[in-house]
């Protein structure tokens, strides 16, 4: 058994995409419009090869999804969690747990799904201003 993907359900797919590959970094592997269904499948990955996301947009959804408790979240690995984190923060997006212990840190995207972001290797020393900043809304 291999892992495949992850799905979560969009309202507003633009927006999804700038939060995902504008600010993530994962790119666009491959997308199919189901005309019929009047809905689409976009996956996201960091490479071809990788695990993917699946971001499904059904068209005509115009109210927000309930999340439920079902969904935890998505977790990615970084090389440099306190850079992500400045870089994702200058592009707006709010550090819900900052990553005060240099290793974890968690991000929602626009729909509200919980993104965790995790240092490579071995945590990095503590430091401002992540040390001191408290963790905001849930994750």
């Amino acid at each position: 058994m291999k892992y495949l993907h992850t799905m979560l359900r969009v309202r507003d797919l633009e927006q999804a995409l700038d939060f995902f590959v504008n600010k993530l970094g994962l790119q666009e592997i491959r997308r199919s419009d189901y005309e019929k269904g009047r809905f689409s499948l976009v996956f996201l990955g960091p490479a071809p090869d990788q695990p993917v996301i699946e971001l499904t947009w059904n068209w005509d959804q115009t109210e927000p999804y309930s999340l439920g408790r079902f969904f935890g979240h998505v977790a990615f690995q970084v090389d440099d969690i306190y850079a992500t984190c400045a870089r994702l923060e200058a592009q707006g997006v709010t550090i819900h747990r900052p990553p005060r212990d240099g290793y974890m840190a968690f991000i929602k995207s626009p729909d509200g799904h919980s993104v965790e972001l995790l240092q490579a290797g071995n945590p990095r020393p503590p430091a401002e201003p992540w040390l001191s900043m408290p963790n905001t809304g849930e994750w």
